[in-house]
């Protein structure tokens, strides 16, 4: 949408009753506030107000401002499984001016340092996530009773029991621009994957709000969760959020590409640079493309039962390796490292922001790795002078905590917001006890 003109009809003629004002914490997690169709302009302006203080990761004091949700018309749709509503993203503002804490608001600024070289930054996000249902003990387990094979990813049957679901989330997503153009069954019982076409960085991120939107209501209308906990089965692949990613400017398409590449792998001098900065401020980037305490379960050393963890540990890069942190399919980066807990706003902004800075400082990524480092114990790992991500939260805070570049670029107080949250994740899980703990030390001494 344009103008105001053509939004009112848009809603006229989809006989739009409620437009959902929305926006997302700290974490990710979609806020929405349902605003009569009429009030539309208000949400363009003034903006929804919200009790800032009720919101993860404002900052903001019960006695402090409201946290104004101002909507960005060119992101106005519809919701096409909650017929007679329509969505509108919106950037916080607090006391009339874009809020600092708000993550769409740091996505802007970083994507806004980029345009001043006369750059945009594409990305393709890829959402992995399970179908599940609880049984009669309470037990999470895949949401089809059948879907039990050791090795399941792109099962026929698999994938064919659930294509209700999945022809109504494809069906939902093209309705509103989202090109599907690929759907399978990944390698976890109960786990799909549906791939859409990339696009500049804030849509890419605006967009995946929406498929989570889609993909948790049309499951639970169905009966079913929809989850996009990192490892929600200690046995099987996690749940990732792959990062394609390239720039482009007003002559050419993909900075990225350079079919002179000595390597082989289809990549320019920029791209390696940036490259090479996504790999020295790996292990910061960990705790904001992998933000919870169940995001190390998938970022382990070793196998799963179906054969991989199809996860990174180890800090490298290589031609079309999935074992490594990025892969290189040809002419782009694939960051495998975000999983499907990650704030894509967030994640975005730092995953460009270590990029920039190894362009900045012209950083080397070394020689790619083509050999499948799952196959390496640690003493090789070492030996190799691979570097191994973060293997918990409190490591990888610790890590941002240190790593400047990646906190001026989110801003010291988001980013110290979002380490003293996390921390008391971390504290929390690490004085909880677990199952594992009483069934082994109950009766053991």
């Amino acid at each position: 949408m344009e103008s105001l003109k053509e939004a009112k009809k848009f809603l006229e003629t989809h006989h739009i009753k409620y437009v959902l004002a929305q926006f997302v914490d700290i974490h990710g997690a979609a806020k929405v506030k349902s605003v009569p169709a009429a009030h539309l302009e208000d949400v363009l302006t003034a903006g929804a107000g919200f009790a800032g203080g009720a919101i993860w990761g404002t900052g903001i004091a019960p006695n402090g401002p409201d946290y104004m949700a101002v909507g960005e018309l060119a992101t106005l749709s519809l919701i096409p499984w909650q017929p007679g509503y329509a969505r509108l993203v919106c950037d916080g503002n607090v006391n009339g001016k874009p809020y600092e804490y708000d993550s769409r608001v740091v996505l802007k600024k970083q994507l806004a340092v980029m345009e001043k070289k006369g750059w945009t930054f594409f990305t393709g996000l890829e959402p992995e996530f399970s179908l599940l249902k609880k049984n009669d003990l309470g037990a999470l387990q895949p949401s089809d009773d059948t879907d039990l094979l050791q090795k399941p990813c792109y099962d026929y049957k698999g994938i064919t029991r659930k294509s209700a679901f999945l022809e109504k989330l494809t069906e939902s997503l093209l309705a509103v621009g989202m090109d599907v153009y690929q759907i399978d069954h990944e390698d976890s019982n109960g786990q799909f994957e549906v791939n859409y076409t990339y696009t500049d960085a804030l849509k890419s991120a605006d967009n995946y709000i929406l498929f989570k939107m889609a993909a948790s209501e049309i499951a639970n209308q169905m009966g079913m969760i929809c989850s996009f906990m990192p490892k929600p089965f200690s046995n099987r692949p996690g749940n990732g959020m792959h990062m394609h990613m390239s720039i482009g400017d007003s002559k050419t398409s993909n900075l990225f590409m350079d079919e002179k590449d000595k390597n082989g792998l289809g990549l320019s001098k920029l791209a390696y640079h940036f490259l090479a900065g996504i790999l020295a401020h790996a292990p910061a980037l960990a705790s904001i493309c992998a933000p919870t305490v169940n995001s190390y379960k998938r970022l382990v050393v070793g196998r799963s039962l179906s054969g991989a963890t199809w996860a990174p540990a180890y800090i490298a890069y290589g031609d079309n390796n999935r074992s490594t942190l990025v892969r290189i399919p040809y002419g782009r980066l694939e960051l495998r490292l975000p999983d499907g807990s990650c704030n894509p706003y967030l994640g975005t902004a730092a995953v460009i922001a270590a990029g920039l800075d190894g362009v900045k400082r012209e950083l080397d990524p070394g020689s790619p790795r083509s050999e499948n480092l799952y196959d390496y114990s640690l003493s090789e790992i070492h030996q190799q002078g691979i570097g191994i991500l973060p293997q918990n939260l409190g490591e990888a805070l610790t890590a941002l905590e240190n790593d400047n570049v990646i906190r001026d670029a989110l801003g010291n107080k988001l980013s110290q917001e979002f380490i003293d949250l996390k921390r008391m994740e971390w504290v929390d899980y690490q004085r909880h006890v677990s199952d594992w703990e009483v069934n082994r030390y109950l009766e053991f001494f």
